[in-house]
């Protein structure tokens, strides 16, 4: 099959098996070549089916350096030797769908790896647009940045995006586990701005780097006032740099407590407040309400 027609077919079969509404960003999967955002084949990878409860990340390599081989919903290494993937496409794609991206949007990746994903917005947005994204990993940012080369409207800096941003954002796209919203993101959130956060606690029993945890959909009311809801669980690496362990405890005793608490989750607040019943989980300077 031609490869621009394995695209097409690899991008329609993510639309259809995870409903997306975005036609953007389908022809974004169906145009972004993601062979250009990895290192030369054979390629490391891990299907679904490939992780086994207590056994770890059962990887395989692709049988040659064919790019076919990676237009699947299939996780690709980009450093097999500490694990590390490019995400899911099925998952990152109905984060993306999620965050309503539009022509001229601009809008926040935090750790972007290779740049596959920073990519796929960046087609969605477009050149009236633009996209910030943060890699923590020098080597990985510096390769990042010469692969988003023919994207003038993508900025690729190396840190992991705790600073205070000077500029708001349409949408945030948080690609790592972490403990708690920054307020140098809520910040930078237009008003009826968007963000997805992949809350998560570490887990001991998969190493340190791998946590699991609801995904949330943020979405900025107004001054002060965040419309929040979860709508998936994922396992994810963790991000660095931006991990509280305080946090990390709360997180886990607030999850224990089960889907139908968390999924009952409506607002972010940010008004200081004391703990009541309603605060799943309360922090220093926000709180994920049930009311």
């Amino acid at each position: 099959m031609d490869l621009d027609l394995r695209r097409r077919f690899f991008a329609e079969e993510i639309e259809a098996v995870c409903k997306l509404r975005s036609a953007a960003l389908v022809d974004a999967f169906a145009t972004v070549a993601r062979e250009r955002f990895l290192r030369p084949g054979p390629w490391t990878v891990l299907a679904e089916s490939d992780f086994l409860a207590g056994s770890g990340m059962q990887t395989r390599l692709t049988p040659d350096a064919d790019p076919a081989r990676i237009y699947h919903n299939i996780v690709v290494a980009i450093d097999p030797a500490r694990q590390l993937f490019n995400g899911q496409p099925g998952t990152i794609a109905v984060w993306l769908d999620a965050l309503d991206l539009t022509p001229g949007a601009r809008v926040l990746h935090v750790g972007c790896g290779l740049g596959y994903y920073t990519a796929v917005i960046a087609q969605c947005v477009g050149p009236t647009g633009r996209v910030v994204a943060f890699e923590v990993d020098e080597p990985l940012a510096t390769e990042a940045r010469e692969n988003l080369r023919s994207c003038p409207w993508v900025d690729v800096d190396c840190g992991d995006a705790s600073r205070p941003l000077s500029e708001t954002f349409d949408a945030i796209l948080v690609n790592a586990g972490v403990t708690h919203p920054l307020d140098e993101w809520l910040d930078a959130m237009a008003l009826g701005g968007r963000a997805i956060l992949p809350l998560t606690g570490t887990m001991a029993a998969m190493g340190s780097n791998i946590g699991k945890g609801p995904v949330l959909r943020l979405t900025n009311r107004e001054a002060g006032d965040f419309g929040a809801r979860v709508f998936s669980f994922v396992a994810i690496y963790s991000a660095l740099g931006l991990r509280d362990p305080g946090m990390n405890d709360k997180l886990g005793k607030a999850m224990m407590g089960g889907p139908a608490q968390w999924q009952a989750i409506t607002r972010l607040r940010r008004d200081p407040h004391e703990p009541a019943a309603s605060c799943w989980l309360h922090g220093a300077t926000f709180c994920l309400s049930t009311a």
